[in-house]
C-alpha cells in the first residue's frame, strides 16, 4: 500500500533543455495531446523525449512532429511509430493566436516540457520562440557561468 503512495508522488516531467539554449521564450502555452493507450503508459515510465521536436499547423490544427515516445513493452500490436506526429489540443483563440504569430519571420513553436497533470493527463508546454544568433548564445553561457560563480562564493 505504501508502494502505490510513492507512485503516485513520483511525477514525469520531460524537458527539451536544447529548446532554452537555441530559442528565446516569448509566450509558454499548456496543450493537450491526444494519444494512444500504449503511448500514454509509456509516457507514465518516462520512456519519451522531446529532442528535435517541432509545432507546426495544419487545416487550422497544431500538430507535434518528431516526439519520441519508445514502444510500450507489453504493447504488441497496439503499439504504434515512435515518432509519429501527434495532435495537440488548444483553445480556438490560442490557435489562432500561435498561427498568426508563427507565421512572422524568425518565430517558431517548440515543445519545451512533457509531464502527467494531478488528473493523470499528458500534457505539453509549447513555446511562441525566437531563434537565438551566436553572440546571445554566448551571452546566455556567460551569464550562467556568473550566477554558478556566485553562487560558489556565497557558500564560501
Amino acid at each position: 500500500m505504501n508502494k502505490k503512495k510513492d507512485n503516485n508522488k513520483q511525477r514525469i516531467n520531460i524537458k527539451n533543455r536544447r529548446a532554452s539554449f537555441d530559442y528565446e521564450f516569448i509566450d509558454i502555452y499548456t496543450a493537450g495531446i491526444v494519444l494512444t493507450g500504449t503511448e500514454i503508459k509509456s509516457i507514465r515510465m518516462g520512456k519519451a523525449s522531446l529532442v528535435d521536436s517541432y509545432c507546426y499547423f495544419t487545416g487550422g490544427e497544431m500538430w507535434v512532429k518528431n516526439m519520441n515516445v519508445s514502444h510500450y513493452l507489453q504493447g504488441s500490436y497496439n503499439n504504434v511509430g515512435e515518432r509519429r506526429e501527434r495532435k495537440l489540443l488548444l483553445n480556438k483563440k490560442e490557435l489562432r493566436l500561435l498561427e498568426a504569430e508563427s507565421k512572422n519571420p524568425g518565430f517558431t513553436i517548440v515543445p519545451t516540457r512533457l509531464y502527467i497533470n494531478a488528473q493523470g493527463l499528458a500534457k505539453l508546454d509549447i513555446a511562441l520562440a525566437k531563434g537565438k544568433k551566436t553572440f546571445d548564445k554566448r551571452q546566455t553561457l556567460k551569464e550562467k557561468e556568473d550566477r554558478r560563480e556566485m553562487d560558489r562564493a556565497m557558500k564560501f
